[in-house]
């Protein structure tokens, strides 16, 4: 069933406040990357979900699954992530305040909230429910390859420093242990997340594929 022309409008600026809100949020709380990360991945997944979701929704048969997949995935990357300190170690290496408590916060509670919520809105074919999912499948899923770029970024904070410090980063949020994972300083290729980086990946690329395929037999 085509989703009808007002409720097509609605979603769309529906989708545009969660972006604009998002970055916002990313960008006085921690600092520029998020606005990159989240602006990048949003306007992405907001295009394809325009030319995929929005206009016909999928039965939940086609993208449930693959969704459920992609953020269970992505929980268990979240462990890694946490217990290897992944928001302070981003930190020291953008000058940022991404906190343990603010990594918490976003990953431990408010994204389940949102996958939660995302699901339902999946199951009876909410048109918004489309974006979300886009949202996740190419933010938190495909774009977890840039966790094998860390390694080779010079950090913005003491980068000859071998040992985790603890400090006030540039827009004055005091952050405490810092990690430092420069490769050229540790002697050792890895990033917090690095080694199940690859988990969120492979459904999330499976569920656009289905997604992909299911919107063109909709249209055909």
């Amino acid at each position: 069933m085509e989703t009808p022309k007002r409720v097509q409008v609605l979603s769309v600026i529906a989708a545009l406040l969660f972006i604009t809100v998002a970055m916002a949020a990313g960008y006085r709380r921690i600092g520029l990357p998020p606005v990159v990360i989240v602006g990048g991945s949003s306007l992405v997944a907001l295009v394809l979900w325009i030319k995929t979701y929005l206009r016909r929704p999928l039965d939940a048969e086609i993208i449930l699954p693959g969704f459920l997949l992609t953020v269970a995935a992505l929980e268990v990357h979240m462990i890694e992530e946490y217990l290897t300190g992944f928001g302070p170690a981003m930190s020291r290496l953008f000058d940022i305040s991404w906190t343990e408590r603010s990594f918490l916060m976003v990953f431990a509670f408010v994204g389940p909230t949102l996958y939660a919520l995302t699901a339902l809105g999946l199951y009876y074919r909410v048109p918004l429910a489309g974006f979300l999912a886009w949202f996740i499948f190419i933010g938190p899923g495909v774009a977890e390859f840039t966790h094998s770029l860390f390694p080779l970024l010079k950090p913005a904070i003491q980068p000859e420093l071998a040992g985790s410090i603890s400090q006030a980063v540039s827009n004055g949020r005091f952050v405490v242990d810092m990690h430092i994972y420069w490769v050229k300083t540790t002697g050792v290729y890895y990033f917090p997340g690095l080694y199940t980086a690859i988990l969120p990946m492979l459904p999330g690329i499976y569920a656009i594929r289905r997604l992909i395929t299911g919107s063109r037999r909709v249209a055909s």
